[in-house]
């Protein structure tokens, strides 16, 4: 892997979906290769910090994605003490207001300072991945997914939060709209001719990268694979040369 190649590695962001036996095997293997991983909802409830601490223990920034979404004041105690945790990035969801997303920017500040540690990015999710338009309509929103997501990115920013997740489909739209400063984490990334799994508004990792994502979030074309760290370099290869 070239020099060039390897500044790839911190866009690219390991979903670890799966036993607690694959999470083991694959974080250890991707371990050097792979700079970032995503925690999840199902992976923290089973295991809970003491996962941050191993992954955090072979080099690896930490996306805790538990999409908070409470009251402002559940909210920016829950982030506090993900703060404390040393995690590098969590997500928040934008439908709560811009109340409580600042709530949680403001708890997730206060647990790292407490700790000593590095306040991690906050980012709203905004419209899930596996969201469609009749998806939106069948929970009371009228307008089509660009619409809602051009809604809730704009309420993020107007909670100073460091960016937002959405689709690659809403990435253009919202580098646009939040300028060049922004995270922008995307889901629903998948290599060509790759399975599209439950994800319905899904892209290539070069188109996203092209269209003003920052981070793609990618799992199971690369732990489900025969091996993981030769899929996981043939994405780092496929978006060489992408500013």
């Amino acid at each position: 892997m070239t020099v060039m190649q390897a500044s790839y590695q911190d866009r690219i962001i390991v979903a670890l979906d799966g036993e607690p036996a694959d999470i083991f095997r694959w974080s250890h293997e991707l371990a050097g290769e792979a700079r970032w991983v995503k925690v999840g909802m199902t992976l923290f409830y089973l295991s809970g910090p003491a996962i941050i601490e191993e992954l955090k223990s072979l080099g690896y920034k930490v996306f805790l994605d538990l999409k908070l979404h409470d009251i402002p004041h559940q909210v920016e105690g829950a982030a506090r003490r993900l703060g404390r945790l040393g995690v590098d990035l969590i997500t928040v969801h934008a439908a709560g207001g811009r109340a409580m997303m600042g709530a949680a920017l403001e708890g997730a500040r206060k647990g790292a300072e407490e700790a000593g540690k590095t306040p991690p990015k906050v980012v709203a999710v905004t419209v899930l991945t596996s969201m469609t338009n009749q998806t939106l309509h069948d929970i009371g929103v009228s307008d089509d997914t660009n619409t809602q997501v051009d809604r809730l990115m704009r309420l993020a920013s107007e909670a100073c939060l460091d960016g937002i997740v959405c689709s690659p489909h809403e990435a253009a739209a919202a580098r646009s709209t939040l300028g060049g400063g922004a995270w922008i984490v995307t889901p629903g990334v998948r290599p060509a001719g790759a399975d599209k799994g439950d994800q319905s508004r899904i892209m290539t990792p070069a188109d996203a990268l092209n269209v003003g994502a920052t981070h793609l979030v990618i799992g199971r074309p690369i732990t489900d694979s025969p091996n993981p760290k030769q899929a996981y370099r043939e994405i780092i290869n496929a978006i060489a040369n992408i500013p």
